[in-house]
Protein backbone atom coordinates (compact mmCIF):
# COMPACT_ATOMS: atom_id res chain seq x y z
CA UNK A 1 0.00 0.00 0.00
CA UNK A 2 2.75 2.43 1.00
CA UNK A 3 4.79 1.52 -2.09
CA UNK A 4 1.78 2.25 -4.31
CA UNK A 5 1.22 5.67 -2.73
CA UNK A 6 4.92 6.52 -3.02
CA UNK A 7 4.91 5.45 -6.68
CA UNK A 8 1.92 7.71 -7.46
CA UNK A 9 3.53 10.67 -5.65
CA UNK A 10 6.76 10.22 -7.64
CA UNK A 11 4.77 10.11 -10.88
CA UNK A 12 2.87 13.28 -9.95
CA UNK A 13 6.12 15.11 -9.15
CA UNK A 14 7.58 14.06 -12.51
CA UNK A 15 4.41 14.99 -14.44
CA UNK A 16 4.31 18.43 -12.82
CA UNK A 17 8.05 18.99 -12.68
CA UNK A 18 9.01 18.27 -16.29
CA UNK A 19 6.60 20.71 -18.04
CA UNK A 20 6.99 23.45 -15.41
CA UNK A 21 10.76 23.05 -15.50
CA UNK A 22 10.76 23.10 -19.29
CA UNK A 23 8.83 26.40 -19.50
CA UNK A 24 11.87 28.71 -19.10
CA UNK A 25 13.72 26.70 -21.75
CA UNK A 26 10.79 26.89 -24.18
CA UNK A 27 10.40 30.64 -23.63
CA UNK A 28 14.11 31.15 -24.29
CA UNK A 29 13.94 28.98 -27.43
CA UNK A 30 10.90 30.98 -28.60
CA UNK A 31 12.74 34.29 -28.23
CA UNK A 32 16.05 33.15 -29.65
CA UNK A 33 14.21 31.36 -32.44
CA UNK A 34 12.31 34.54 -33.27
CA UNK A 35 15.57 36.45 -33.38
CA UNK A 36 17.21 33.81 -35.57
CA UNK A 37 14.33 33.61 -38.05
CA UNK A 38 13.92 37.41 -38.26
CA UNK A 39 17.70 38.03 -38.38
CA UNK A 40 17.99 39.86 -35.07
CA UNK A 41 19.68 39.06 -31.78
CA UNK A 42 16.97 38.10 -29.32
CA UNK A 43 17.78 38.10 -25.56
CA UNK A 44 21.54 38.22 -25.00
CA UNK A 45 22.17 40.44 -21.97
CA UNK A 46 20.86 38.68 -18.84
CA UNK A 47 23.26 35.80 -18.19
CA UNK A 48 25.42 34.05 -20.80
CA UNK A 49 23.63 34.09 -24.18
CA UNK A 50 20.56 35.53 -22.41
CA UNK A 51 19.88 32.20 -20.67
CA UNK A 52 18.77 33.90 -17.43
CA UNK A 53 16.23 36.16 -19.13
CA UNK A 54 13.30 33.74 -18.41
CA UNK A 55 14.23 33.79 -14.69
CA UNK A 56 14.26 37.59 -14.77
CA UNK A 57 10.79 37.48 -16.35
CA UNK A 58 9.53 35.18 -13.59
CA UNK A 59 10.83 37.60 -10.95
CA UNK A 60 9.17 40.49 -12.78
CA UNK A 61 5.80 38.72 -12.91
CA UNK A 62 6.00 37.74 -9.24
CA UNK A 63 6.76 41.23 -7.93
CA UNK A 64 4.95 43.35 -10.49
CA UNK A 65 1.99 45.36 -9.23
CA UNK A 66 -1.25 43.50 -9.85
CA UNK A 67 -3.96 45.65 -11.35
CA UNK A 68 -7.44 44.48 -10.36
CA UNK A 69 -10.04 46.29 -12.50
CA UNK A 70 -13.17 47.36 -10.66
CA UNK A 71 -15.59 46.36 -13.43
CA UNK A 72 -14.70 42.62 -13.49
CA UNK A 73 -16.59 39.74 -11.88
CA UNK A 74 -14.04 39.04 -9.10
CA UNK A 75 -14.49 35.32 -8.35
CA UNK A 76 -14.62 34.15 -11.97
CA UNK A 77 -11.93 36.66 -13.00
CA UNK A 78 -9.54 35.03 -10.49
CA UNK A 79 -10.64 31.46 -11.20
CA UNK A 80 -10.22 31.63 -15.01
CA UNK A 81 -6.37 31.48 -15.20
CA UNK A 82 -6.27 28.71 -12.57
CA UNK A 83 -8.81 26.66 -14.54
CA UNK A 84 -6.76 27.17 -17.73
CA UNK A 85 -3.56 25.97 -16.01
CA UNK A 86 -5.13 22.92 -14.34
CA UNK A 87 -6.87 21.85 -17.55
CA UNK A 88 -3.57 22.18 -19.46
CA UNK A 89 -1.83 19.90 -16.93
CA UNK A 90 -4.53 17.19 -16.75
CA UNK A 91 -3.79 15.46 -20.12
CA UNK A 92 -0.20 14.85 -18.99
CA UNK A 93 -1.46 12.44 -16.33
CA UNK A 94 -2.08 9.69 -18.92
CA UNK A 95 0.83 10.33 -21.32
CA UNK A 96 3.68 7.81 -20.76
CA UNK A 97 7.28 8.99 -21.09
CA UNK A 98 8.46 5.41 -21.55
CA UNK A 99 7.11 1.88 -21.73
CA UNK A 100 6.27 -0.50 -18.92
CA UNK A 101 9.05 -2.39 -17.15
CA UNK A 102 9.47 -4.90 -14.35
CA UNK A 103 10.85 -3.78 -11.00
CA UNK A 104 10.89 -5.74 -7.74
CA UNK A 105 8.44 -8.26 -9.15
CA UNK A 106 5.91 -5.58 -10.18
CA UNK A 107 4.99 -4.09 -13.55
CA UNK A 108 5.61 -0.34 -13.44
CA UNK A 109 3.44 1.93 -15.59
CA UNK A 110 4.80 5.46 -16.11
CA UNK A 111 1.38 7.14 -16.24
CA UNK A 112 -0.28 8.68 -13.20
CA UNK A 113 -3.65 7.68 -14.64
CA UNK A 114 -3.46 4.25 -16.27
CA UNK A 115 -6.41 3.25 -18.46
CA UNK A 116 -7.05 1.68 -21.85
CA UNK A 117 -9.20 4.77 -22.52
CA UNK A 118 -6.40 7.16 -21.56
CA UNK A 119 -6.16 8.64 -25.03
CA UNK A 120 -9.82 9.66 -24.95
CA UNK A 121 -9.37 11.13 -21.48
CA UNK A 122 -6.45 13.24 -22.76
CA UNK A 123 -8.45 14.68 -25.64
CA UNK A 124 -11.55 15.20 -23.49
CA UNK A 125 -9.75 17.28 -20.88
CA UNK A 126 -7.77 19.14 -23.57
CA UNK A 127 -11.07 20.28 -25.05
CA UNK A 128 -11.96 21.81 -21.67
CA UNK A 129 -9.28 24.45 -22.24
CA UNK A 130 -11.87 26.64 -23.92
CA UNK A 131 -13.76 26.97 -20.61
CA UNK A 132 -10.93 28.88 -18.92
CA UNK A 133 -10.64 31.20 -21.91
CA UNK A 134 -14.40 31.74 -22.15
CA UNK A 135 -14.63 32.41 -18.43
CA UNK A 136 -11.77 34.93 -18.62
CA UNK A 137 -13.42 36.79 -21.49
CA UNK A 138 -16.81 36.91 -19.80
CA UNK A 139 -15.52 37.71 -16.28
CA UNK A 140 -13.36 40.58 -17.56
CA UNK A 141 -16.56 42.37 -18.59
CA UNK A 142 -14.92 43.93 -21.62
CA UNK A 143 -16.09 43.80 -25.22
CA UNK A 144 -12.62 42.97 -26.56
CA UNK A 145 -12.06 40.13 -24.09
CA UNK A 146 -15.48 38.70 -24.87
CA UNK A 147 -14.78 38.79 -28.61
CA UNK A 148 -11.46 37.01 -28.05
CA UNK A 149 -13.10 34.34 -25.90
CA UNK A 150 -15.85 33.71 -28.44
CA UNK A 151 -13.29 33.46 -31.23
CA UNK A 152 -11.23 30.95 -29.24
CA UNK A 153 -14.23 28.75 -28.49
CA UNK A 154 -15.52 28.87 -32.07
CA UNK A 155 -12.18 27.86 -33.57
CA UNK A 156 -11.64 25.10 -31.00
CA UNK A 157 -15.05 23.58 -31.78
CA UNK A 158 -14.45 23.92 -35.53
CA UNK A 159 -11.05 22.24 -35.57
CA UNK A 160 -11.86 19.58 -32.98
CA UNK A 161 -14.09 17.95 -35.61
CA UNK A 162 -11.33 17.44 -38.17
CA UNK A 163 -8.96 16.51 -35.33
CA UNK A 164 -11.41 13.84 -34.18
CA UNK A 165 -11.66 12.31 -37.66
CA UNK A 166 -7.85 11.99 -37.71
CA UNK A 167 -7.83 10.32 -34.27
CA UNK A 168 -10.54 7.80 -35.20
CA UNK A 169 -8.78 6.98 -38.48
CA UNK A 170 -5.54 6.23 -36.60
CA UNK A 171 -7.35 4.05 -34.04
CA UNK A 172 -8.81 2.01 -36.93
CA UNK A 173 -5.34 1.65 -38.44
CA UNK A 174 -3.68 0.53 -35.20
CA UNK A 175 -6.63 -1.57 -34.04
CA UNK A 176 -6.38 -0.33 -30.44
CA UNK A 177 -6.99 2.79 -28.39
CA UNK A 178 -4.44 1.90 -25.70
CA UNK A 179 -1.46 4.28 -25.80
CA UNK A 180 1.09 1.50 -25.24
CA UNK A 181 -0.59 -0.54 -28.00
CA UNK A 182 -0.43 2.44 -30.38
CA UNK A 183 3.27 2.94 -29.65
CA UNK A 184 3.93 -0.79 -29.93
CA UNK A 185 2.34 -0.84 -33.40
CA UNK A 186 4.88 1.79 -34.52
CA UNK A 187 7.95 -0.02 -33.20
CA UNK A 188 10.31 -1.47 -35.79
CA UNK A 189 11.13 -0.73 -39.42
CA UNK A 190 9.79 -1.30 -42.91
CA UNK A 191 12.35 -2.49 -45.47
CA UNK A 192 14.99 -2.33 -42.73
CA UNK A 193 15.29 1.47 -42.64
CA UNK A 194 11.86 3.23 -42.60
CA UNK A 195 10.32 3.57 -39.10
CA UNK A 196 6.78 2.21 -38.78
CA UNK A 197 5.50 5.62 -37.71
CA UNK A 198 1.89 6.61 -38.24
CA UNK A 199 2.83 9.59 -40.40
CA UNK A 200 3.98 7.20 -43.14
CA UNK A 201 0.75 5.19 -42.89
CA UNK A 202 -1.68 8.12 -42.68
CA UNK A 203 -0.07 11.35 -43.97
CA UNK A 204 -3.50 12.95 -44.51
CA UNK A 205 -4.53 12.30 -40.90
CA UNK A 206 -1.13 13.60 -39.80
CA UNK A 207 -1.67 16.87 -41.66
CA UNK A 208 -5.19 17.24 -40.21
CA UNK A 209 -3.91 16.54 -36.71
CA UNK A 210 -1.03 19.00 -37.05
CA UNK A 211 -3.25 21.85 -38.25
CA UNK A 212 -5.78 20.96 -35.56
CA UNK A 213 -3.31 21.22 -32.68
CA UNK A 214 -2.15 24.64 -33.90
CA UNK A 215 -5.76 25.80 -33.79
CA UNK A 216 -6.43 24.09 -30.44
CA UNK A 217 -3.46 25.81 -28.80
CA UNK A 218 -4.32 29.25 -30.27
CA UNK A 219 -0.89 29.57 -31.84
CA UNK A 220 -0.04 31.47 -34.98
CA UNK A 221 -1.33 31.42 -37.65
CA UNK A 222 -4.50 30.66 -35.63
CA UNK A 223 -4.11 33.09 -32.72
CA UNK A 224 -7.28 35.00 -33.60
CA UNK A 225 -8.27 34.94 -29.92
CA UNK A 226 -5.38 37.34 -29.22
CA UNK A 227 -5.44 39.34 -32.46
CA UNK A 228 -3.58 42.47 -31.33
CA UNK A 229 -4.38 44.39 -34.48
CA UNK A 230 -8.12 43.74 -34.10
CA UNK A 231 -9.07 43.11 -30.45
CA UNK A 232 -6.06 44.56 -28.56
CA UNK A 233 -5.02 41.39 -26.66
CA UNK A 234 -8.14 39.24 -26.62
CA UNK A 235 -9.35 37.29 -23.64
CA UNK A 236 -6.43 38.19 -21.31
CA UNK A 237 -6.56 41.95 -21.94
CA UNK A 238 -7.57 42.78 -18.34
CA UNK A 239 -4.99 40.47 -16.72
CA UNK A 240 -1.62 41.49 -15.35
CA UNK A 241 1.21 40.20 -13.15
CA UNK A 242 0.94 36.51 -12.13
CA UNK A 243 -2.56 36.03 -13.52
CA UNK A 244 -1.28 36.88 -16.99
CA UNK A 245 1.77 34.67 -16.39
CA UNK A 246 -0.50 31.73 -15.51
CA UNK A 247 -2.32 32.09 -18.85
CA UNK A 248 1.10 32.22 -20.49
CA UNK A 249 2.15 29.00 -18.71
CA UNK A 250 -1.12 27.26 -19.59
CA UNK A 251 -0.63 28.00 -23.29
CA UNK A 252 2.84 26.47 -23.36
CA UNK A 253 1.86 23.43 -21.30
CA UNK A 254 -1.14 22.88 -23.58
CA UNK A 255 1.26 23.06 -26.52
CA UNK A 256 3.48 20.40 -24.89
CA UNK A 257 0.52 18.08 -24.23
CA UNK A 258 -0.80 18.36 -27.79
CA UNK A 259 2.71 17.84 -29.19
CA UNK A 260 3.02 14.66 -27.09
CA UNK A 261 -0.31 13.35 -28.41
CA UNK A 262 0.72 14.13 -31.99
CA UNK A 263 3.99 12.24 -31.50
CA UNK A 264 2.18 9.25 -29.93
CA UNK A 265 -0.04 8.84 -32.99
CA UNK A 266 2.34 9.78 -35.81
CA UNK A 267 5.98 9.56 -34.69
CA UNK A 268 6.10 6.44 -32.57
CA UNK A 269 5.64 8.01 -29.13
CA UNK A 270 8.40 6.74 -26.85
CA UNK A 271 9.66 4.19 -29.41
CA UNK A 272 13.40 4.55 -29.84
CA UNK A 273 14.83 6.99 -32.34
CA UNK A 274 16.71 5.37 -35.23
CA UNK A 275 20.16 4.39 -33.98
CA UNK A 276 19.32 4.20 -30.28
CA UNK A 277 18.06 0.64 -30.73
CA UNK A 278 21.69 -0.39 -31.33
CA UNK A 279 22.59 0.42 -27.70
CA UNK A 280 22.62 -2.69 -25.46
CA UNK A 281 19.76 -2.72 -22.93
CA UNK A 282 20.93 -5.42 -20.53
CA UNK A 283 20.07 -3.28 -17.50
CA UNK A 284 16.32 -3.03 -16.79
CA UNK A 285 16.53 0.77 -16.53
CA UNK A 286 18.47 1.43 -19.74
CA UNK A 287 15.54 0.86 -22.11
CA UNK A 288 13.07 3.16 -20.23
CA UNK A 289 15.80 5.82 -20.09
CA UNK A 290 16.42 5.62 -23.84
CA UNK A 291 12.65 5.69 -24.47
CA UNK A 292 12.28 8.81 -22.32
CA UNK A 293 15.18 10.50 -24.15
CA UNK A 294 13.59 9.61 -27.51
CA UNK A 295 10.17 10.93 -26.49
CA UNK A 296 11.53 14.19 -25.03
CA UNK A 297 13.70 14.72 -28.13
CA UNK A 298 10.67 14.33 -30.40
CA UNK A 299 8.67 16.77 -28.26
CA UNK A 300 11.56 19.27 -28.38
CA UNK A 301 11.59 19.07 -32.19
CA UNK A 302 7.83 19.57 -32.25
CA UNK A 303 8.13 22.64 -30.00
CA UNK A 304 10.65 24.08 -32.44
CA UNK A 305 8.11 23.51 -35.24
CA UNK A 306 5.60 25.59 -33.25
CA UNK A 307 8.18 28.37 -32.90
CA UNK A 308 9.20 28.13 -36.55
CA UNK A 309 5.61 28.40 -37.78
CA UNK A 310 4.79 31.26 -35.40
CA UNK A 311 7.56 33.48 -36.71
CA UNK A 312 7.17 32.50 -40.36
CA UNK A 313 3.46 32.51 -41.26
CA UNK A 314 1.12 35.52 -40.95
CA UNK A 315 -2.16 35.41 -39.06
CA UNK A 316 -5.28 34.34 -40.99
CA UNK A 317 -8.36 36.48 -41.20
CA UNK A 318 -11.17 35.07 -39.09
CA UNK A 319 -13.34 34.15 -42.08
CA UNK A 320 -10.37 32.33 -43.64
CA UNK A 321 -9.85 30.44 -40.39
CA UNK A 322 -13.45 29.21 -40.28
CA UNK A 323 -13.57 28.42 -44.01
CA UNK A 324 -10.43 26.31 -43.71
CA UNK A 325 -11.88 24.34 -40.81
CA UNK A 326 -15.40 23.75 -42.12
CA UNK A 327 -15.02 23.76 -45.92
CA UNK A 328 -11.61 22.15 -46.35
CA UNK A 329 -10.35 20.15 -43.39
CA UNK A 330 -13.62 18.62 -42.16
CA UNK A 331 -14.68 17.21 -45.58
CA UNK A 332 -11.11 15.97 -46.14
CA UNK A 333 -11.11 14.33 -42.70
CA UNK A 334 -14.45 12.60 -43.33
CA UNK A 335 -13.31 11.28 -46.72
CA UNK A 336 -10.04 10.05 -45.20
CA UNK A 337 -11.92 8.34 -42.38
CA UNK A 338 -14.31 6.56 -44.77
CA UNK A 339 -11.43 5.38 -46.98
CA UNK A 340 -9.53 4.17 -43.92
CA UNK A 341 -12.51 2.23 -42.54
CA UNK A 342 -13.11 0.56 -45.91
CA UNK A 343 -9.42 -0.30 -46.27
CA UNK A 344 -9.25 -1.85 -42.78
CA UNK A 345 -12.52 -3.74 -43.35
CA UNK A 346 -11.39 -5.35 -46.62
CA UNK A 347 -7.91 -6.00 -45.24
CA UNK A 348 -9.38 -8.02 -42.39
CA UNK A 349 -11.66 -10.11 -44.64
Amino acid sequence: MLEGILEILIKIVVVLGIPLGALPIIIHVERRGAGFIQRRLGPNRVGPFGLLQPLADVAKFMFKEEVHPTHVRPFFYTAAPLIALVVALLPLACIPLFGTFEFDGRTIYPEVFRSDMGIFYAFAVSALGSYGILLAGWASNNKYTMLGALRACAQMVSYELSLSTAIVAMIFVFGTNDIHGIVGAQTGYWFGFLPKWGIFVQPVAGMLFLVGIFAESNRLPFDLAEGESEIVAGYHLEYSSMKFAIFFMAEYIHMLALSALFIIFFFGGYSLLPGLDLIPTDNAFILPLLQAVSFITKIAIMVWVFVWVRWTLPRFRYDQLMDLGWKRLLPLGLVNLIVTVLFVYFRNQ
